[in-house]
């Protein structure tokens, strides 16, 4: 068997960026920004009042003025305002030429048209001089970053009315196995329900993939499952399978992706739950289409936590994501925890915030989600992170400080 970190070396090695597309900013939130954004001038483009007040002198110091207009957000002065003179001026209008200081109107008093400065202020007060937000040339948005609420304002900031965005994964998701139903329809006789098609689906369309829509089930037959991986490798990025792949009879998946022009990188992984995970990469005669394919195993935590090891590095890697691992934090364990003899063991946790940590500098607890049975999809309800737990004989004690992967990055 490998180890967790030689397969996602592989899984990675054999996942490349997808192209991109230009997409309008509008429909550009939380996609993945292809190239980076810079602003070709700066920002504010002109001297901007920060206040509503009365655009002044400074020199001129406090005193009674006649007031040689107003200027509006929006609307350029259109005059010079000589010394002695004082505009009022709204939030974000450009400051008249000559003008260089606000004085807010709260420090004012109007008397007809002439208004009284009641304090003295220096030049630049409350005025946002041109390019102070942004320079020309700052680089606004980084290529592999979320474009979220901040990126998006940022861009449009610049200037930008369109974005360059990595293309979505096209993604298939398939479970196999004859004792499957759909979910809500009525069970037979040794039926179970298909929890994991709905659940590996949302995980891939959370992560902004475009999931494809063919058969959810595949029964444990050579032909139908030939059938559905053939049509899922000739239009998929990546095909996310669970079941048919451990030891038994009616376990054909891996001979059905190799008769299918396939090539299994591994088969066998040192973890657990998720050692069946099975690897492999499909390359279109043409040369123009490729496809990767995560084979999960059929318990729904083994799914789940696979999924979260290796699909999400793949696909963070297809959208550009820099880097395309989930970053690791330090937690404290609220509980014992107990090993496996022979293999490392990806345990659920969710994390709650301990003020009183690290002399008082506050950290994070790591409270274990309860027993972690591979069929136990309850244990993934409230996980936030997933700890290694090394073999061994020996619990790793309840306050142990240890590395754990954070899922809410996703």
């Amino acid at each position: 068997m490998m180890s967790v970190r030689q397969v996602l070396d592989i899984v990675l090695s054999k996942t490349e960026c997808l192209d991109s597309e230009v997409v309008a900013l509008r429909e550009a939130a939380y996609r993945v920004a292809a190239e980076d954004v810079l602003a070709p001038a700066g920002f504010p483009p002109f001297p901007a009042s920060i206040m509503d007040g009365y655009a002044v002198v400074a020199a001129d110091g406090p005193g009674e003025y006649p007031v040689a207009g107003q200027v509006m957000a929006g609307h350029p002065a259109g005059y010079v305002q000589e010394p002695g003179q004082v505009s009022y001026i709204t939030t974000g209008a450009p400051m008249p030429e000559g003008a260089d200081a606000v004085v807010r109107i709260e420090d004012t008093e109007p008397s007809g048209d002439r208004v009284r400065i009641k304090v003295g202020v220096q030049p630049g007060h409350d005025v946002r001089q041109a390019g102070s937000d942004m320079a020309p040339g700052t680089l606004v948005v980084r290529a592999g970053s979320v474009l979220g609420p901040a990126e998006l304002g940022l861009a449009a900031t610049a200037g930008a009315g369109t974005v360059a965005v990595t293309r979505r994964p096209r993604v298939s998701v398939l479970s196999t196995g004859d004792e499957l139903q759909p979910p809500g329809e009525p069970l037979g006789p040794g039926q179970i329900p298909d929890s994991n098609h709905v659940m590996l689906s949302a995980m891939a369309q959370r992560m902004g993939c475009d999931v494809q829509p063919r058969t959810a089930i595949a029964e444990d037959t050579e032909s139908q499952l030939g059938q559905e991986v053939r049509g899922s490798l000739r239009q998929s990025d990546l095909i996310i399978t669970s079941g048919g792949i451990s030891m038994g009879e009616a376990d054909l998946l891996p001979k059905v992706l190799t008769d299918c022009g396939a090539e299994i990188h591994c088969e066998r992984v040192l973890m657990k739950p998720g050692k069946p995970f099975t690897f492999s990469s499909w390359q279109a005669a043409s040369g123009d289409r490729r496809c990767v394919v995560c084979s999960l195993p059929g318990n729904p935590a083994s799914a789940m936590v696979t999924f979260l090891l290796f699909c999400v590095p793949a696909l963070r890697r297809m959208l550009g994501h820099q880097p395309p691992a989930l970053p690791r934090i330090q937690v404290v364990l609220d509980s014992e925890l107990v090993p496996d003899s022979t293999r490392p063991e990806f345990h659920r946790v969710a994390l709650a915030w301990d003020h009183d940590l690290h002399q008082g500098k506050g950290g994070y607890r790591a409270v274990s989600t309860g027993a972690q049975r591979s069929s136990r999809l309850l244990s993934m309800l409230d996980a936030d992170a997933l700890i290694t737990v090394p073999p061994g004989s020996q619990p790793l004690p309840s306050g142990s400080t240890v590395a754990a992967i954070d899922l809410r990055h996703l």
